[in-house]
Parts: C-alpha cells; sequence; structure tokens
C-alpha cells in the first residue's frame, strides 16, 4: 500500500514566494522523516493569491521542484500529480524527465494528464479543445524517444525524423507512468491501455468512485492486462487529537476551496457550452459543511480517519492513499505538520 503526500506547492496569502518556495522544499524533507513513501507535486498556473484559480501555488514546473527535492532526500519516491502534458515539448520533456530519473537514482513516478480547466491553455495559447489528441502524440513521441535507440514520428501535432534521445531514462523502460482520471469515460479508456489509474476527487463525492474504478478495472480484463491494475487515490485527509478539531481547524480553508472550484467549472461550462461542467458547478452550488465532512474529505481522530480509509480502500480496491493535508491552501503551516506527523504515526501503519 503506497502512502504518499500531496504538494499542491501552497503559495500563501501574504507570504512571499521565497517563502513559499521554503515551504514547499521544508514540507518534503518532513515528508521523508515523517516516513511517507513518495510526495507527489501539482503542476498549477497562472494561480497567484486572491486569483480565480481554484488553488493559489508556485508549482508552475513541477520537475523543477522534483529535481530540487530529490537531491535534498534520499529514500522518497518523487512524483508528479500531474504534468500537462500538451503544454510542453514532448521530446524537451522526455530529455528533462530521464534527467531527473537519473539525479534521483530512479525514484521518480510519472503521473500525467490533461487538467479539467482550460485557463492554463488559454495562458499557453493552446486549444484546449485539442488536449485530447495533443496528449496522445505527446505520450506516444515519449514513449519511442525512451524505448527506442532512434525514431521516427509523424502526427497532426508533432513531426520528428531520426531523432536519438540522450540520456535514456534510469528506470526501465521508463519511469512509472500513472493516468489521471476526470471523467466517467475516462477510467474505462485508462483501463484499455494499460495504465496505473490516479484518481482525485475534485467535485465528486466519494460514492461515485467505486462505478468508475469497477470500469477501469473491467476494462483492464477486457484488454486482456494480468492483475486488477492499479489505483491510487488523492483524499484531503486532516487529522487531529479530537473532532472538533479536526473539524473547525481545516473548515476555514476547505468551503471557499470547492465555491473555487464551481466558479472554475462555470466559467468553462460557459466557453464551450458543456452541459457537465455546468451540472457539476450545479452540485457543488448545493454542498454543506456537513456535505463536505461525509462525502469528500476525511476529517477526524486517528480512530476515525484509520476506520473510514481501510473501508475506502477495501470497497474500491485501492492500491495507494495519497494525504492532500492542505485542502483550499489555507490551513497553517504548523497544523498542516501536526496533521501529517498524527497520520503517518497514527494512521499509516494500519493500511500498510
Amino acid at each position: 500500500m503506497h502512502i504518499g503526500l500531496m504538494m499542491e506547492c501552497d503559495f500563501r496569502e501574504g507570504r512571499t514566494q521565497r517563502e513559499a518556495f521554503d515551504e514547499a522544499l521544508a514540507t518534503a524533507e518532513a515528508a521523508e522523516a515523517l516516513g511517507f513513501d513518495g510526495i507527489w507535486l501539482a503542476e498549477r498556473h497562472f494561480a497567484a493569491p486572491g486569483g480565480s484559480a481554484p488553488v493559489s501555488s508556485i508549482g508552475s514546473s513541477p520537475l523543477l521542484l522534483a529535481t530540487a527535492i530529490a537531491t535534498r532526500t534520499s529514500r522518497l519516491r518523487v512524483g508528479t500529480a500531474v504534468l500537462l502534458l500538451p503544454l510542453g515539448h514532448p521530446v524537451r520533456l522526455a530529455e528533462e524527465v530521464a534527467t531527473l530519473d537519473h539525479l534521483s537514482h530512479g525514484r521518480l513516478d510519472l503521473g500525467i494528464g490533461r487538467s479539467s480547466f482550460p485557463r492554463s491553455y488559454e495562458g499557453y495559447n493552446i486549444a484546449y479543445e485539442e488536449s485530447r489528441a495533443r496528449f496522445r502524440e505527446y505520450l506516444d513521441v515519449m514513449r519511442l524517444a525512451w524505448t527506442q535507440e532512434r525514431f521516427s514520428y509523424t502526427g497532426t501535432f508533432y513531426t520528428f525524423r531520426d531523432v536519438e534521445l540522450i540520456p535514456k531514462p534510469y528506470q526501465h523502460p521508463h519511469p512509472p507512468l500513472h493516468h489521471a482520471a476526470t471523467t466517467r469515460e475516462t477510467f474505462a479508456a485508462i483501463g484499455t491501455l494499460g495504465f496505473p489509474l490516479l484518481v482525485g476527487l475534485v467535485s465528486a463525492a466519494m460514492s461515485e468512485l467505486a462505478e468508475g474504478i469497477a470500469e477501469y478495472q473491467a476494462a483492464w480484463h477486457e484488454a486482456g492486462h494480468p492483475g486488477q491494475g492499479e489505483v491510487r487515490l488523492r483524499l484531503p485527509i486532516y487529522v487531529a487529537e479530537d473532532m472538533d478539531r479536526a473539524r473547525s481547524e481545516p473548515q476555514a480553508s476547505a468551503m471557499p476551496y470547492y465555491e473555487r472550484v464551481r466558479q472554475a467549472y462555470l466559467r468553462s461550462a460557459n466557453t464551450f457550452e458543456n452541459p457537465a461542467r455546468a451540472a457539476r458547478a450545479a452540485r457543488l452550488a448545493t454542498l454543506t459543511s456537513a456535505d463536505v465532512l461525509q462525502t469528500r474529505v476525511v476529517f477526524g481522530t486517528p480512530t476515525l480517519v484509520t476506520e473510514r480509509l481501510s473501508t475506502l480502500r477495501h470497497e474500491v480496491g485501492l492500491s495507494g492513499i495519497i494525504m492532500e493535508p492542505n485542502i483550499g491552501g489555507r490551513i497553517p503551516y504548523e497544523l498542516l505538520l501536526h496533521s501529517m506527523r498524527l497520520f503517518t504515526q497514527e494512521v499509516a501503519p494500519s493500511l500498510r
């Protein structure tokens, strides 16, 4: 059972960018000291405090942050959750990933995806409508670059002739790939392709996970892949000694987060005339604090958190839980570290 820590690399209002980077590096070092198996770095663009992005973050270059963290740690696996492939160049990223894989001595995990929101694409002047097709070509090119001595490729967006990538990855044939899922059809597609699944709730409730994961596993079997597939779940978790603290301390951070997510879905629904996004925004509009505690987060004492995660693990067949310790990015750092410590010392041992 993989026990990971999700790092949004929070940029807190009233703090400097330098302080945000220092906090991110200190959090990663604390994660190794506390016994987490790995950390997972988000890719966030144009996410200043007080802006319209759901999360304020300095995490626009997760591979650079991962490199800094890899040089400061010795055991911790370093992952991305997720790299937004269509925003970059496939050969350049393949080189950078292979280099980081060597610098970390094979401790790199690569979570990949497209993002549910078009804002980053607008900033990069890339059409979000092209993101799915770009993602497929991008991934094809990177895998060829990593596994072939030389490769050529002709696609709609990328064309290469007789390219030799140096260095090749440290891990063979390349770092483990974890594909993010955000919509129901994506679950089955990832199962068919045979990728480990990396899933977060965002606008969904925990009760909706079982059906999506079942579709992933069914598609996995139909494609002839061995086993059940691998599912790692990102989940907001907060642990305190008593229930009053576990509920009250993260509340001021969690509730505004869901409102910012709702607004982001509304903007993209209006831009693309997308009824599904509008429906997600409508569901979030009625969300109460009690709904959040019951259906979208796991906040509680060590005993309660252990019970809920153990039940969830067996209900949906999880192979990993990635703790999101600071949903909304506004929980004070000292409280965040205390919650992480209680989680690793009193919850994680029962899950492994």
